[in-house]
This record gives structure tokens, C-alpha cells and sequence, in this order.
């Protein structure tokens, strides 16, 4: 079994910075990607960011590419994601992500475990 943990959410204004954090506890044998997601009141859940977890291959949605990082440490089984140059837009509840399967790392109907999520505000 795979759990996730996320934290580092918050309320910050537009232009601003924060940096979420996702431990993860169980198998990293045979993890494909680990990904992030977010979702809006009354929008569907959408892929922000991605990164394979054994080449450290990065992946990224138009809406966050050059604003947002997504990085990994192997040794604390952790994924960060850095957000920089906030906007109102990005106001969204926050989820990570595993997949263990071969499919896509930007669908989230091919991830296998979720974390509980953490909001993230940007005020204009």
C-alpha cells in the first residue's frame, strides 16, 4: 500500500511563492511517474505537473511552464512542487499523485494513489 502526505499549501498574494510537499510511504519498486494535480471549485481535476521517477524527466501543463517546478528526492521518497509568479487562476486544491502502471502522466485516470490534498489560495 501506498500513501501520500501533502503540505506546504497556504493563502499568499498574487505574484507570490510557495513550495507543496508530498512524502510518500511504501514500494517506490516499479513507481512510473508521481504527478501533480489541481482542482477548482466547479472545475474538473486537471495535470499541473509530472516527474518520472526514476529518470527525474519533468512534465508540465502550458498554463504553469515556467513558473512551476516539480522536483524529487529518491532518498525521502518526497516530490515538491515549486510555484513561483502566483495568480488568482492558480487558486485550487492541490493533490499528488503515484502511478505504477505504463500509461500517460498526465491523466489522472492512469494514477493509482492520491493524497489527501492542500489548498492553495493566491489573492489579486
Amino acid at each position: 500500500q501506498v500513501q501520500l502526505v501533502e503540505s506546504g499549501g497556504g493563502l499568499v498574494q498574487a505574484g507570490g511563492s510557495l513550495r507543496l510537499s508530498c512524502v510518500a510511504s511504501g514500494r517506490t519498486f516499479s513507481r512510473n511517474f508521481m504527478g501533480w494535480f489541481r482542482q477548482a471549485p466547479g472545475k474538473e481535476r486537471e495535470f499541473v505537473a509530472a516527474i518520472r521517477w526514476r529518470s527525474s524527466s519533468t512534465y508540465y501543463a502550458d498554463s504553469v511552464k515556467g513558473r512551476f517546478t516539480i522536483s524529487r528526492d529518491i532518498a525521502k521518497n518526497t516530490v515538491y512542487l515549486q510555484m513561483n509568479g502566483l495568480k488568482p487562476e492558480d487558486t485550487a486544491v492541490y493533490y499528488c499523485a503515484a502511478t505504477y502502471s505504463s500509461g500517460t502522466y498526465y491523466s489522472a485516470n492512469d494514477y493509482n494513489y492520491w493524497g489527501q490534498g492542500t489548498q492553495v489560495t493566491v489573492s489579486s
